[in-house]
């Protein structure tokens, strides 16, 4: 440990603690009257919501909640969930945002893992809970949460989330604690296995902010969100805090509109009425918005889009600049909280025609401030920053995730060696913008050679009739795996296994990807597998494809 000079503070002088109540200051200074939108069903202003958030810290009081327990949450994207984002960790309890696209049987052991004190449930999840209550072991009380009017449920709801928060008090004293509290945990979902729980402090929350306030406000080559923004989540608010941007929004003042429940033809209409101008979300719910009846007849000219989650196609990202969006890739995962990298685009490439600017936003992008990121090999070596030379992405930044909750081996192997493992491949330029490759673990290995299926991903989204594709990798007798894609073609188009051969044969051609890259089997489908965030879910193709080998 180096020896440093350090001062004893004068008498009185306060050791201010990176809380999250803090970010709640500057939003009411600046735009008082600003609005938050809750879908076509409900607005108020700044002032309100901060009232609202003492009135639920109050009735979360009332409902037996103190500092150390945990609030779980199932709900839609709403004003609820954003209120929940500040007035439960305020109070030094731990919000658990649930995954609802959970199977019940997860949603079973998060709860019981995380062990919930209090569960807020809005009105369509009753029925999911009441088939698991029995088995719930650390609950005490449930607050129903309902767009309209209250259904009968069996669940010993304490009340109706609106009645309680007009029954308690406006005022509410949040006080001071240690900021390395955890203010929120939620669960990820692995390839093997039960869901792991990754937790966040009220410390890790607060630089998270305040590094993306910069971020994305800041940097002329990266303008996503600035003051004059209208903001609309399309991420999930129980995925890593829908990306933590309600927090960033929040501190800013800016108008912001909670979609409820993701139906594309709503989040239309909601961007179109309310003026929305940035959002975030994964390539699959971008492809459909772009394909839905409401956009046929929509102008999304402005509409800054942050992709992330899954790699970002040169053909979906094709597809939304033709209709006028200005799309920018963002790269994380739910331990890093999750901002890694974001798109940066330099003077001369802004000055570009926008096809030439897309081969740029569609990749990681560059790693943000105070990221301190490496490519290393397989000895832990440092790979050249070439653009060529792969190895795994690891991490240090002040707002990861130190580990698993109540899983400690898990945590250890994350963190190897003092740096955050991610699992995923990537190559680094002279000029510091990452490239993902793969995961390692969708890395196809075919003759002793690498194939990356995100590359592959890419050119055949390319192809004009090409809605989207998955790419995974197949056992072979011959070659260990062979590369095997699902293709989703566009409405009124089709085409064969011979099309795709002779699209990727240019690639060939040029020297982009070898010949062995071609897939030998292309599968034409109505839908590719996600995950319940919206992702491809390769593992299932996979599954699904040996199943179906075995079978014949």
């Amino acid at each position: 440990m180096v020896k440093t000079k350090i001062i004893t503070p004068a008498q009185g002088a306060y050791n201010y603690p990176l809380l999250i109540k803090s970010l709640l200051l500057s939003g009411q200074r600046y735009e008082a009257e600003q609005e938050i939108v809750y879908a076509d069903k409900l607005r108020f202003s700044y002032r309100t919501l901060n009232e609202r958030i003492h009135r639920l810290a109050n009735a979360l009081t009332a409902a037996g909640i103190k500092a150390g327990d945990t609030v779980a949450m199932l709900d839609w994207d709403s004003h609820r969930y954003l209120e929940c984002f500040f007035a439960v960790p305020m109070i030094g309890a731990v919000l658990h945002t649930v995954n609802i696209r959970m199977s019940p049987e997860q949603v079973l052991y998060t709860m019981n893992h995380a062990e919930d004190d209090l569960v807020l449930v809005h009105d369509d999840f009753l029925p999911l809970l009441e088939q698991i209550q029995g088995e719930l072991t650390t609950v005490k009380g449930f607050i129903q949460l309902s767009d309209e009017g209250a259904p009968a449920t069996a669940l010993p709801v304490l009340g109706e989330y609106e009645q309680l928060l007009a029954q308690a008090a406006a005022i509410y004293d949040f006080p001071d604690f240690d900021e390395n509290s955890v203010a929120t945990t939620f669960y990820t979902t692995g390839t093997t296995g039960n869901p792991k729980g990754v937790y966040f402090s009220h410390r890790q929350l607060v630089l998270h902010t305040l590094n993306a306030v910069g971020t994305l406000g800041v940097y002329q080559g990266a303008p996503l969100l600035r003051s004059d923004d209208v903001y609309m989540p399309i991420t999930p608010m129980f995925h890593v805090h829908a990306w933590g941007v309600p927090y960033v929004a929040t501190l800013m003042g800016i108008k912001q509109v909670y979609p409820g429940r993701y139906e594309p033809n709503s989040l239309v209409r909601l961007y179109r009425e309310e003026k929305v101008t940035f959002s975030h979300c994964v390539p699959t719910i971008l492809q459909m918005i772009l394909s839905c009846p409401e956009a046929a007849h929509t102008d999304f000219s402005g509409w800054k889009m942050l992709l992330g989650g899954s790699a970002l196609t040169l053909g979906v990202a094709g597809q939304a600049a033709a209709r006028g969006m200005l799309v920018h890739s963002g790269y994380g995962m739910s331990e890093t909280c999750p901002l890694l990298c974001v798109t940066y685009l330099r003077t001369a490439e802004l000055q570009q025609p926008m096809d030439a600017q897309l081969a740029v936003r569609i990749k990681t992008g560059v790693p943000v401030p105070m990221v301190d990121l490496r490519i290393i090999d397989a000895s832990g070596n440092r790979v050249a920053h070439d653009g060529v030379a792969q190895g795994e992405v690891v991490v240090r930044a002040p707002w990861l995730t130190q580990g698993y909750l109540h899983e400690p081996e898990k945590g250890a192997e994350l963190w190897e060696d003092g740096w955050l493992h991610t699992g995923d491949i990537a190559s680094i330029d002279p000029r510091g913008g990452v490239e993902i490759k793969d995961r390692i673990k969708d890395v196809i290995k075919t003759g002793g050679e690498w194939i990356s299926s995100l590359e592959l991903e890419s050119l055949i989204s390319k192809h004009p009739a090409v809605a989207s594709v998955a790419v995974v990798g197949i056992p072979d007798d011959q070659w260990g795996e062979r590369p095997m894609a699902l293709v989703v073609c566009q409405p009124g188009q089709a085409v064969e296994q011979k099309t795709i051969e002779v699209h990727l044969q240019q690639f060939v051609d040029s020297g982009h990807i070898n010949k062995w890259a071609i897939p030998k089997q292309i599968k034409f489908v109505a839908d590719i597998p996600k995950t319940s965030v919206g992702k491809i879910n390769k593992k299932l193709i996979r599954e699904n494809e040996l199943a179906q080998g075995r079978a014949e």
